[in-house]
């Protein structure tokens, strides 16, 4: 399966939370899992979105807990590595799609962009060299997948 990543601020407004939700359930109406990084915010968002039409989520979390993750993630992943975990968010992806996002967003970017994935912004401050910017959150699901399959 296409394991598409989903990274953003761990707090968000209604409009970017709204915005998530929409990603989170075009990934899983494509068949695709989504992987982020376990918390709130947009991460949780999106996971709900992927987990009210059937999908499967993936959480990366920073600490030593998977209570830590929230109640949309199936698979939680304890890493204890707290920032350094965005590193396994980037390589385990196939794709990823940024909403909004602060520094911890701007890093999961730069790792993914150095490892040769496509980034697909929304909405996002950091629409730096190389990433792809999505008018929607239909758009970026599909600009994530067109990328994994060219």
């Amino acid at each position: 399966m296409i394991q598409i990543g989903v990274i953003g601020a761990g707090s968000c407004d209604d409009n970017l939370r709204s915005k998530a939700k929409k990603v989170g359930s075009a990934i899983a109406k494509n068949h695709a899992v989504l992987i982020c990084g376990g918390l709130g915010g947009v991460m949780e968002a999106s996971a709900c979105g992927a987990k009210k039409k059937g999908g499967i989520t993936i959480g990366i979390l920073p600490g030593d807990s998977r209570k830590d993750a929230n109640a949309c993630i199936d698979i939680a992943i304890v890493t204890e590595m707290g920032h350094a975990r965005n590193v396994i968010i980037a390589r385990s992806a196939d794709a990823l799609i940024a909403i909004g996002g602060e520094y911890g967003t701007l890093s999961e970017i730069a790792h993914s962009l150095k490892m040769g994935k496509t980034v697909v912004t929304l909405e996002s401050k950091w629409e730096i060299d190389g990433t792809i910017k999505a008018k929607d959150a239909e758009d970026a699901v599909r600009l994530a997948i067109d990328s994994i399959h060219s």
